[in-house]
């Protein structure tokens, strides 16, 4: 079976395309425009031996005819679907943009398709934005021209491509409307800042300002038409396949589809974040309140629009979602694929899948403290636990600061991800898989940095392990001690070993350790990491006196508790204050710069201070925190409540950042 794609390289596109291609005799023909080759090709490669089924013919939606004479004499008579998905989504977009691609690159599509000849059929993905910003009730998938208002761009011009299927296909054809299109419900993958996407970042700054404990008040507003693009792909596949159902119209979204209020909460809690205690209700706007808000909208300048979208992160138009009144159903959509085994997934099982991705291929936007680029800017600085946590937030603000930036950890593919994205946002970076409690390979692994870059300017050993569990419960776990130590102390101290010679002789260098809080406040049930912390810390004191001359320095952070996959397994971390990984970077890119002996937070100070001056004190104080919150599940063998106390809360917030 034949297949011709438009938009094949663009997100659904490359999902249907799988799809197809997964079907043995496809053969797929995908409109490609001279600037799209490169995509096209990545896209020949992620489909591996299916990809050779794909072919580029070159053309584009806006001009008539789409393609070569040539190339339509050769695929007239002999193609059997022809998928449009080719469209501008912008809600920033203007009108002539829509007008060119959404609705003259539909018309163009049309006619193309209309002459091909033979058993083709057109399957045209619109969108549910047919209803228009405004629309208030239920809308079926039979519904189409309603008098409904279409005042944006992007509204109108899906109405209007959806209504040149309809009067002008000669053709069969069928119509898709997908909702609010996220990332893929298996892998989190996400082209763009989209949709729900616009609100990520600050979920994100709430969950990493708010406790977990601390409720907030939300809104209810309207339901939000969404679906997972692998969900998107799947159904379009199977109903295209499906006989019977020429001319009708499929809605392809969450059937129960979550209100403004009930998304939020899905995606705070992906984020670790604080719940909404209590929603609002928005209460409805008067159409002509309405009406008279766009009039004043659309009489501001694009370029102050575009400002104020940047300011708050979201662009303006998206904001009347938060009071859409629309309900849309999917009966069709349902009825076509039942018995197949396809359903749009609930957004609650997958959206954690959603946050991941975005927290680590697009959540771009690198904070850099004044100062940066020109200091750090070509040095090669090596980042130990470089593919996750502080280590992976470390090697993001190195490489926007220009370093060439060597990615230390034990897995090869998460470091190759993680370059992936540090190249992505314009950055240098290495990869040097090493699993650091064997000193053998770090031995080989600084030998062979050393040999492709010379020398390292920075070491940051940042790569650490943690465990929680109180020396009464470890008497037969020696092997705690041992692990803990061949790593956050022997490995470690390995590295500047490899290192600190070529330092010497260059006289310039700089060790970087993260330490811990709890060095300072001796935190109980961590013996094993802090001691092991601990011996780090007296061996860089000495070093640090002996290569003073060498104009080398010597950091010692002493981090609080940071929200990190490490501290993931105890769940009453979820609910006591931490810093985010981007502060933590932060603390880390401060040291580099100034160069400062060691740094503390205002409590670990504190701590260190009181337990010179009042050890008993101190011992009285830990004991109470040691009886309050309760060893793990893994340390007891038991289930232990999640949610804290209002005594735990109140002592943890007297304790900010540190460990219990």
């Amino acid at each position: 079976m034949n297949y011709f794609v438009t938009g094949a390289t663009g997100f659904i596109g490359k999902f249907l395309i799988g799809e197809l291609l997964a079907r043995e005799d496809a053969k797929v023909y995908a409109l490609v425009r001279a600037s799209s080759q490169e995509k096209f090709d990545a896209l020949q490669e992620r489909y591996g031996d299916a990809g050779k089924r794909l072919h580029a013919v070159h053309g584009d939606v806006t001009e008539p005819g789409l393609i070569s004479d040539a190339d339509r004499k050769k695929l007239k008579g002999k193609v059997d679907h022809v998928f449009h998905l080719a469209a501008v989504y912008d809600m920033n977009m203007d009108d002539a943009t829509g007008n060119r691609i959404n609705n003259e690159g539909t018309r163009n599509v049309v006619a193309f398709v209309n002459e091909l000849g033979g058993d083709v059929r057109l399957h045209h993905v619109s969108s549910v934005a047919v209803a228009g910003g405004d629309f208030s009730g239920r809308f079926t998938e039979d519904m189409f021209d309603e008098g409904q208002r279409l005042g944006h761009p992007y509204f109108r011009t899906k109405f209007e491509s959806e209504k040149i299927v309809r009067d002008e296909a000669t053709v069969p054809f069928r119509i898709y409307r997908p909702g609010a299109v996220v990332g893929s419900s298996q892998t989190g993958e996400m082209d763009k800042i989209d949709g729900p996407y616009y609100f990520f970042k600050s979920v994100q700054r709430l969950s990493h300002a708010v406790p977990k404990w601390l409720p907030l008040l939300g809104v209810t507003g309207g339901k939000v038409p969404i679906a997972p693009v692998d969900y998107v792909a799947r159904a379009m596949d199977h109903i295209a396949h499906k006989p019977g159902l020429d001319g009708k119209c499929f809605c392809l979204i969450q059937s129960h589809s979550p209100t403004v209020g009930e998304l939020m909460q899905t995606i705070m809690e992906a984020s670790h974040g604080p719940h909404f205690a209590k929603e609002l209700e928005v209460p409805a706007i008067p159409p002509q309140v309405k009406m008279l808000g766009e009039r004043v909208a659309d009489a501001v300048p694009p370029p102050i629009k575009k400002r104020i979208s940047n300011a708050i992160g979201i662009p303006v138009s998206v904001l009347g979602y938060v009071i859409n009144r629309a309900v849309f159903d999917d009966k069709e959509a349902r009825k076509a694929l039942k018995g197949s085994g396809i359903q749009c997934p609930d957004i609650r099982d997958y959206c954690e899948k959603l946050w991941q991705y975005w927290e680590l291929y697009l959540d771009l936007d690198t904070k850099l403290p004044r100062g940066a680029v020109q200091r750090v800017s070509g040095k090669v600085a090596v980042v130990t636990g470089a593919s996750s946590g502080i280590g992976f937030v470390v090697a993001k603000k190195l490489a926007a600061a220009g370093a060439k930036v060597i990615l230390v950890a034990r897995t090869r593919e998460k470091l190759e991800q993680t370059r992936d994205i540090l190249e992505k946002a314009g950055g240098e970076a290495h990869v040097y898989p090493c699993d650091l409690s064997d000193l053998k390979a770090i031995d080989a692994c600084c030998a062979e940095i050393l040999r492709d870059f010379g020398h390292v300017d920075i070491l940051v050993n940042n790569a650490g392990r943690s465990i929680r569990r109180a020396v009464m419960e470890a008497t037969t776990r020696f092997h705690d001690f041992e692990r803990t130590m061949q790593l956050n102390y022997f490995g470690a101290v390995r590295m500047i070993l490899a290192f600190l010679p070529t330092m010497a002789q260059r006289k310039s260098g700089q060790i970087i350790n993260i330490s811990s809080i709890g060095v300072l406040a001796n935190a109980a049930r961590f013996s094993a990491y802090v001691a092991s912390k601990a011996a780090l810390d007296a061996f860089s004191r000495c070093l640090s006196a002996e290569v003073k001359h060498c104009n080398i320095d010597v950091t010692a952070i002493y981090m609080p508790l940071v929200r990190t996959p490490m501290i993931a397994p105890t769940k009453i971390y979820d609910y006591v204050p931490t810093w985010s990984p981007d502060k933590a970077g932060d603390t880390v890119m401060r040291a580099i710069l100034h160069k400062p002996k060691s740094i503390a937070t205002p409590l670990g100070t504190a701590a260190a201070v009181s337990y010179a001056l009042w050890p008993k004190l101190n011992d009285y104080i830990l004991n109470k925190g040691f009886h309050l919150f309760p060893s793990s599940s893994a340390a007891k063998g038991r289930k232990e409540g999640v949610k804290p106390t209002l005594e735990q809360v109140v002592f943890a917030n007297l304790f900010k950042g540190e460990h219990f």
